[in-house]
């Protein structure tokens, strides 16, 4: 049998298993998402907190004399306890000077607790065991309003430990950085409750101008007014019917909202690592007609010569045969696809013909290169 007649065979295979298992494989619509998995109703933004506090009860592994504004909180916080101290004189071993920080939501109310960072600034070596004083917190010090008081026993999950006479020491995690679950409790709001807006903004978290557009028909189909329209690709501008701009009926109409459904468009992208060797490609990526040589291994994608199997009325099998299809005599290893062809239908034959990720990986990068892959191609 000469070379060309194991081709066509050879094609022949693999057109004829591609059809048969095509007929196998339903046809999937795009689904529908809801608006609250692709795009949030903006609020007032979150709100970082800081503030400057002491830390006591430490094992002797406090600041030392390379911090000296430990010793001069130390007087100050005695003065305010009614005792004159110098700060000359101070040696507390047992304190530590730190930076608390946490983090405030728009609806977070007065008398709620939230979790704060501990973090050392000084020298000290530890803060396991420590417990941090009162400690003020405000969005922007010194003179911001107080919008939350921190104090409580610090939770490190670490641990330093040093040996006697031999210096050797060992430690675990980060002991100068500690947490305190519910340390804060909240003294000022950033909005009043039941507070209502007759203007909604919506963004998207993947601005598309394809999505916002479907998104802001759907709203509208949603409520049957044209209460939405698109900004730009990642914003849109919901108008509050009147109906519903009163308590209790503006928290159902953003309920509502969220639960609109639409169907997101993406690029067509394709992400390539490296490292493990993972392929990932989305929607709409199609290969152009192209021709690769890789190795031993020919890829053609061309509508060349073609030919039609099979009795009439039944099934049949498409034939494509390409020119610069070309096969290695010592390790033939053959891959016809039909023009059109998707990177899936080429990522499977070429794992069908157990070529390498490192490989396939190298291949979508050649026919990237060659503007064959009508995608972006994203390498991590």
């Amino acid at each position: 049998m000469s070379l060309r007649q194991q081709i066509c065979l050879l094609s022949l295979s693999l057109a004829f298993i591609g059809q048969a298992a095509a007929q196998f494989i339903p046809d999937f619509e795009p689904q529908s998402v809801r608006l609250k998995d692709v795009a949030y109703v903006q609020t007032l933004q979150e709100v970082q907190l800081i503030g400057y506090g002491l830390v006591v009860g430490l094992e002797g592994v406090g600041d030392g004399r390379g911090a000296p504004f430990s010793a001069q909180s130390l007087a100050n916080l005695m003065r305010n306890m009614g005792i004159e101290v110098d700060p000359a004189q101070i040696r507390a071993k047992n304190a530590a000077s730190v930076m608390v920080t946490a983090k405030l939501t728009p609806f977070t109310r007065v008398g709620s607790q939230v979790d704060v960072t501990v973090s050392s600034i000084g020298d000290a070596a530890s803060l396991q065991g420590g417990v941090l004083l009162m400690t003020p917190l405000r969005s922007s010090p010194p003179d911001g309003p107080v919008l939350a008081i921190a104090q409580g026993p610090l939770s490190i999950g670490g641990f330093n430990v040093e040996g006697g006479g031999g210096g050797a020491s060992f430690s675990k995690n980060h002991p100068v950085v500690g947490r305190i679950p519910n340390g804060a409790i909240v003294q000022q709001e950033l909005i009043s409750p039941g507070e209502i807006a007759t203007v909604l903004t919506i963004t998207l978290r993947d601005p598309d101008y394809t999505t916002a557009a479907r998104l802001a028909r759907s709203i509208s189909i949603r409520f049957g007014d044209q209460l939405a329209s698109a900004l730009d690709k990642g914003t849109l501008q919901v108008r509050v019917p009147k109906d519903y701009q009163f308590s209790g009926r503006f928290i159902d109409f953003i309920s509502q909202l969220e639960n609109v459904s639409v169907i997101p468009d993406v690029n067509a992208r394709v992400v390539v690592n490296e490292r493990t060797g993972t392929i990932i490609a989305g929607q709409h990526v199609m290969i152009s007609e192209v021709a690769i040589a890789h190795g031993s291994l020919s890829i053609s994608i061309s509508p060349t010569e073609s030919a039609t199997l099979g009795a009439p009325g039944g099934a049949q099998a498409q034939l494509q045969l390409g020119g610069a299809i070309e096969v290695d005599e010592a390790k033939p290893r053959l891959l016809a696809l039909p023009p059109a062809s998707s990177v899936s239908d080429v990522a499977k034959a070429l794992n069908a013909l157990k070529v390498t990720p490192r490989d396939i990986i190298a291949i979508f990068q050649s026919l990237k290169a060659a503007g064959a892959l009508q995608a972006e191609l994203i390498i991590q």
